[in-house]
């Protein structure tokens, strides 16, 4: 069988879908040693995949995300291939090509939160990008020989937006990859200095341990879209004054805003890092006191299941797919209700019981997600796909 997998989104460039996208490729060329596979990549993310297996071949495909380009001269490039059946990753799927394909969907989130607080376009362009993601999800969704989730929350989700797709979903939930990159010690110093982070003198490193010269702070990763909800993290700060609260993703329209936001109502205890490599991150979420994760709606939620992989209590909104996923490990709130942010906040700082509780659960947790099972179950849906009468 000959399989093209839309790789455009692979690696940093796209965040949580190129972190799934990295993540399934990677596991399936260790698994799959009979079918051949094509990956389509942007020339942005070219050279960051290198194939291991013989099987697997890229190629360059230069069509943006969202683009027309993407809707109309993508599909004639896959269909000079001659593919049994296309892996689209993201729901934005050529509503032109005619042959057989799979799409995860990840999430509804676009559909649930159209304002136009998530653009910074005019009100009549946006109108016009929101009809479109209907007709392209939809089409998607209809058309599709498969549906791939990575958890039940989505799957009713779509099911209640689009009946149509029942019989053609299955759940392959993502993982945490446990593998951690620390920097060098002298290195890991210039970054909490950097932050600042640190309380003494490089001097005074000999004689204490590095937690103990840090000021302790309270983690977020990710990016700022409204429904993350991070509005949240400015409100309840300056109750928390012995505590940075330390913001972590690469600066765009919507980390502006919260910044300028926070500079305006003179917050002084919120960090903005901007981006920073998985060595510093893994820094980071080692010496954090707690993760905290407030978002409005996520299909999955990967980031705290990282946190955990790295011992840190997590306390999460309990909305969304978030207790599906993280069970009885996170202390939950209600993200709609500062006052339970802050009652929940003030007992994973001031309980030593609950912060141990919470990691250790966290170990437990995150042991029964994996890239490999992900990976397996998604080779079962290709094969099945293709075996599939016209």
């Amino acid at each position: 069988m000959r399989i093209g997998i839309d790789a455009r989104f692979y690696g940093s460039i796209g965040k949580g879908l190129g972190r799934y996208t990295e993540k399934l490729i990677e596991r399936l060329e260790t698994l799959d040693t009979e079918n051949e596979y094509i990956i389509f990549l942007l020339r942005e993310n070219f050279d960051d995949y290198v194939p291991r297996n013989g099987h697997f071949k890229k190629v360059l495909a230069e069509y943006p995300w969202y683009s027309f380009s993407e809707q109309i001269f993508f599909p004639l490039q896959l269909l000079s291939f001659r593919l049994d059946l296309v892996h689209f990753p993201h729901f934005n799927v050529p509503f032109l090509y005619p042959k057989k394909f799979v799409v995860t969907i990840h999430d509804l989130i676009l559909l649930h939160y159209p304002t136009l607080q998530n653009t910074t376009h005019s009100g009549t362009f946006y109108r016009m990008k929101f009809f479109a993601y209907r007709f392209i999800i939809a089409c998607a969704i209809y058309r599709a020989e498969h549906i791939i989730t990575v958890s039940q929350f989505t799957a009713e989700d779509i099911l209640t937006e689009y009946p149509r797709a029942r019989g053609k979903i299955s759940v392959t939930y993502e993982a945490a990859d446990p593998w951690c990159q620390f920097l060098p010690p002298e290195k890991e110093k210039l970054l909490f200095d950097r932050f600042g982070l640190s309380q003494v003198s490089s001097s005074d490193t000999k004689k204490e341990g590095v937690r103990d010269i840090l000021k302790p702070y309270l983690l977020y990763v990710g990016n700022a879209y409204p429904h993350k909800n991070l509005e949240a993290l400015l409100k309840i700060a300056p109750k928390f004054p012995l505590y940075e609260f330390v913001l972590v993703g690469k600066e765009d329209y919507f980390y502006a805003r919260l910044k300028k936001m926070a500079e305006e109502q003179k917050i002084r205890n919120i960090i903005f890092t901007g981006f920073v490599d998985d060595s510093e991150l893994s820094s980071l979420y080692r010496f954090a006191v707690c993760y905290i994760f407030p978002s409005f709606y996520e299909g999955f939620g990967l980031p705290p299941l990282e946190a955990m992989t790295r011992g840190i209590p997590v306390l999460a909104s309990s909305a969304g797919s978030l207790p599906e996923i993280l069970g009885q490990a996170a202390l939950y709130f209600d993200p709609h209700k500062e006052k339970s942010l802050e009652e929940r906040l003030t007992e994973v700082l001031y309980s030593e019981t609950v912060r141990k509780q919470c990691i250790q659960r966290g170990y437990i947790r995150t042991r029964i997600y994996s890239f490999e099972r992900m990976a397996e179950e998604t080779l079962r849906i290709y094969t099945q796909s293709i075996k599939n009468k016209e």
